[in-house]
């Protein structure tokens, strides 16, 4: 066994349930206090609104694209599983 892994060695995570729904909640909370930490410090608001709706769509955007890319590959491999019982029960 080695004792250094490689990423591309690791298991990853499940995809969550609701992927798309989850990460835009998340995002918009953070992005949300942003705001929020801006007005309780005398920020400029309408900076703070700027960065975080840039925040939030550039940030929801890259999630989802990352979980959709997940999904292809789940599904890849999924049917080269699926191919490869084939052969060897119908062999």
């Amino acid at each position: 066994m080695p004792l250094i892994r490689r990423s591309g060695d690791r298991e990853r995570p499940p995809i969550p349930k609701h992927p798309y729904r989850d990460t835009a909640v998340v995002y918009g909370v953070m992005a949300g206090a942003l705001v929020l930490v801006a007005v309780l410090t005398g920020g400029d608001v309408a900076r703070a609104v700027v960065v975080a709706v840039a925040f939030f769509v550039v940030a929801t955007a890259w999630s989802w694209w990352r979980f959709r890319e997940r999904v292809r590959e789940q599904a890849e491999r999924d049917a080269a599983a699926a191919e490869r019982k084939a052969r060897e029960g119908g062999g």
